[in-house]
């Protein structure tokens, strides 16, 4: 199974291109994931990775993300190789599936546990 899950922030504007034979859209971004652990009287570090998304979802990342956004990415590796002056080069990459705003929403406060719900607070009867 190859299937990767990240939540972190843009380090720069999305870049979108087409390609030449097809022109389908392709959007590569980098992100940045803090560690879930530091070590003690150190800060926590970071890891940054590229992430290549396709069609529609390129269309839509380019459109609506920028730098410093946070979003989550599920997709899956991939590693790409190629030859340049006679010296081979790898890269790994995140295909992205799905892409996801992962910030709330500029000028609303999210606020854990405040969902909408309508039930009376006064009575003894649980609306569930």
């Amino acid at each position: 199974m190859n299937k990767v899950i990240l939540m972190g922030r843009l380090t720069a504007a999305p870049e979108l291109r087409y390609t030449q034979t097809s022109n389908i859209p392709r959007c590569t971004f980098t992100i940045a994931v803090d560690r879930r652990f530091a070590k003690q009287g150190e800060e926590r570090q970071t890891d940054y990775f590229t992430i290549v998304a396709w069609r529609g979802t390129a269309e839509f990342v380019a459109k609506y993300f920028d730098k410093g956004l946070r979003v989550a990415v599920v997709g899956s590796l991939q590693n790409r190789s190629w030859e340049s002056d006679g010296k081979k080069h790898t890269v790994t990459e995140v295909v992205a599936d799905e892409v996801y705003f992962a910030d709330a929403k500029r000028g609303d406060a999210y606020e854990p546990g405040a969902e909408d719900f309508d039930y009376d607070t006064e009575s003894d009867d649980l609306p569930f």
